[in-house]
């Protein structure tokens, strides 16, 4: 039974080995990636230019009420078109809206709006 459970053990801790070793840069499986810390990285950076015909979505303030203790305000999307400059083109609604509803918490405060 002894020497059973040191061959399961020996069998066991040369899996884990193997495994190891696939897993480490060295491994045949990882031959074609270069893992070397003396070698300085070659980034080069990407230079993306923006492009006029492409539109950035901006949502702009349209309306805002007070209902019930509530603030409602209503957003609307433009489509914004730029110049290389970063001026602003055109601007387009896109029809799409937006309600936020929050509490009005000026309105219940009333010691706040004396000393307003």
């Amino acid at each position: 039974m002894k020497r059973k459970t040191f061959i399961n053990v020996c069998f066991l801790i040369a899996i884990l080995g193997f495994a190891a070793y696939l897993d480490s840069p060295y491994s045949f499986l990882n031959k074609d990636y270069a893992y070397s810390a003396d070698q300085p990285v070659m980034a080069q950076p990407v230079d993306v230019e923006a492009s006029e015909d492409i539109p950035v979505l901006e949502e702009k303030l349209e309306k805002r009420e007070k209902v019930n203790g509530y603030i409602l305000e209503t957003y609307e999307e433009y489509e914004v078109y730029k110049d290389k400059d970063g001026n602003v083109v055109k601007s387009e609604p896109t029809g799409k809206t937006d309600t936020l509803k929050y509490w009005d918490y000026n309105d219940n405060d009333e010691d706040n709006n004396e000393t307003r």
